[in-house]
């Protein structure tokens, strides 16, 4: 595996995080079939991610650009929104590896390493229809804490899947 490095993305990298927000979109959106989620707009791109700007505005908010080898290799956004609705110190908003990288242990890198250099109580909500990032998560939670693991399952309006917490 190449050396995994994580970087806090600056305001200049703005563009780079949509840049590879396209590309997240665009492997997202295969789980919004029969939704209105995930139209091109009529420029052939998606719509930006609404809470873009809010990451270096916002002091609950921290983006991340996730390195392998040197190479970009995907991103973290993490802040304190809580779909569960039960109280917490930090939660994995959006997490992306470019498809070269993913199953050679990037991800699970760059995920324990956020994770260990922020203590408190954690929760990653899983959308139902992503059934490879449930396994992933999992595992990450396991390295990270072994088996004070809790998840909760949610079909509302606040969210629709299962929601990893812990404490690390």
């Amino acid at each position: 595996m190449a050396k995994v490095a994580l970087e806090i993305a600056t305001p200049a990298q703005k563009p780079v995080l949509e840049t590879l927000f396209q590309l997240y979109t665009h492997d997202f959106s295969e789980q919004w079939s029969g939704r209105e989620d995930g139209e091109l707009q009529e420029d052939g791109r998606f719509p930006q991610y609404v809470w873009l700007d809010s990451y270096w505005t916002d002091a609950d908010r921290t983006p991340y650009l996730i390195r392998a080898g040197g190479h970009l290799a995907g991103f973290a956004l993490i802040n304190r929104f809580s779909h569960s609705g039960l109280p917490l110190d930090h939660a994995v908003a959006e997490f992306f590896v470019v498809r070269k990288h993913r199953r050679a242990g990037v991800g699970f890198a760059a995920a324990t390493n956020i994770i260990r250099a922020r203590p408190g109580l954690w929760e990653m909500a899983v959308a139902r229809r992503n059934t490879a990032a449930l396994p992933f998560w999992r595992r990450v939670a396991a390295a990270v804490v072994g088996a004070s693991v809790e998840e909760i399952e949610r079909d509302d309006a606040l969210w629709d899947g299962p929601i990893v917490r812990f404490r690390a």
